[in-house]
Formats: C-alpha cells, structure tokens, sequence
C-alpha cells in the first residue's frame, strides 16, 4: 500500500519514481577517497548539512580511489562526496551538483629532491609517489615512473623508504599525514601543480535531488556557512599540529 501511494505522489510531483521509492530511507550512502584528511571533513560536513536540510541523512564510505568512482558510477553507491570538475566524461553516471565545496591545490612535497617546478612535466626525471585513483595526478604523469600507495601517508612512508623522490599531494591532506606523522623534514615545492574547486556528485538515479541542493548550498556560499566550515577545519588541525 505504502509503495502504491508513493507511486501515486512520484506521478503527481513529476519525480521518477525510483528517485521517490529511494527516499523511504532516506539514506544515502557517498564513498569518498579512504584518506581521512582535512579536505574530505570539509566536504562531508557541507553535505551533512545540505543533506539535512532536504530531510536526508548521509554515510560516508571510505573506498580505494578508483573503486570509489566506480561504485558511485556503476549505482553501488549513491553519489561520489567531491571530485574535480568533469569527473562524468569518464564516468557517464555522475551528475555534478555546481557549487564548489572548496579548492585542491596539488603540490609536490620532497624529502630533500630540490628543483625548479615548472608544471607537470619538471617531475619527468623523478621518480613520484601518490595516492592512486587521483584522476589529475594520474592523467598528467603518464609514461613517468610512478610509485602508488592506498594513503598519502604510505605514499609518504615510501618515499622516507627511498622508494620515491617526490609525493604528489592536495596540500592540505598531504600536510595533515605529515602533522600526524610528527615529520619536520618534508617540504613544499613552489608553485602548486594545479588549483582547482572540486564539487559533490550523484549518481544519476538522484538527478532530481540536485537542483534543491544546488539551491541549498548557494544560499550556504552567500551566508559564508561553507566558509565557515573550512576556516573551522583548518583551525582544528592547526590547533591539533
């Protein structure tokens, strides 16, 4: 009966009906990168709060990179917590919800390899660690020697270990690994690789949910709610290193 009248509703709102069966949960399960790193406490408490607002509550899944797009792809998961935009050439599935949720800044973090940074291609004679399943990192390295880990601090580990000259990171998580890892001899090369926001994605079946959030986190952008998000964040970790 109860599966009846939600059909009924789905024609009456003009909403598909797997998008109004889905909310009987209410539920929805985003998968991020595995690392818990300041960026991803950012973007999952945004969405918290987005979410909250249309009714619907979050669980985040923590997945090996290219796992976590091919489950918020392939519907395994219900959408995909931040990528960098144009994340659904390659993964047809995911609709991006437009409103950026913060900035990545790529860097290059060394344990003594020093030289001029001039875009990707000054990494060519080095051998580089990262974390796998980063898109950008992965499509501006190939043909380099790449040495991958599951997490930027085993990425980091790896290069302590000589395994790599170089670690290729977002600053901010590559910076919180090295906090928790109470290491001091590992810097930043200047300038970032690349800067860019990224944004929160669903899985198609929740097309219909992204104009509302779209909505939502606009008037959270204007009333400085997002911003206040990753000033908190990152006085936490300041105040935590």
């Amino acid at each position: 009966m109860q599966r009846r009248t939600l059909l009924k509703l789905a024609c009456l709102s003009g909403l598909a009906p797997s998008v109004v069966l889905s909310q009987e949960s209410k539920v929805l399960q985003i998968s991020t990168l595995i690392e818990k790193d300041p960026a991803t406490k950012i973007a999952e408490k945004i969405m918290e709060i987005a979410y909250r607002k249309l009714g619907w509550s979050i669980n985040i899944n923590y997945l090996p990179g290219e796992r976590s797009l091919r489950s918020s792809n392939n519907g395994e998961m219900d959408g995909e917590l931040y990528r960098r935009l144009g994340m659904d050439r390659d993964y047809p599935n995911l609709v991006i919800v437009p409103v950026p949720l913060l900035t990545y800044e790529i860097v290059i973090f060394t344990n003594g390899t020093n030289f001029v940074v001039n875009g990707w291609e000054s990494l060519r004679p080095y051998t580089i660690g990262f974390v796998k399943g980063i898109k950008i990192i992965e499509q501006n390295t190939v043909g380099m020697k790449l040495e991958s880990a599951p997490t930027v601090r085993q990425a980091f580990q790896k290069m302590l270990l000589g395994r790599s000259d170089v670690v290729v990171s977002n600053r901010i998580s590559g910076q919180a690994a090295l906090d928790e890892m109470k290491q001091t001899n590992i810097s930043v090369l200047t300038p970032p690789l690349a800067t860019f926001p990224v944004f929160h994605y669903l899985n198609k079946k929740h097309a219909a949910l992204v104009p509302a959030l779209t909505e939502i986190l606009q008037k959270m952008q204007r009333e400085k709610t997002i911003e206040g998000i990753q000033n908190a964040v990152m006085a936490e970790m300041q105040h935590g290193s």
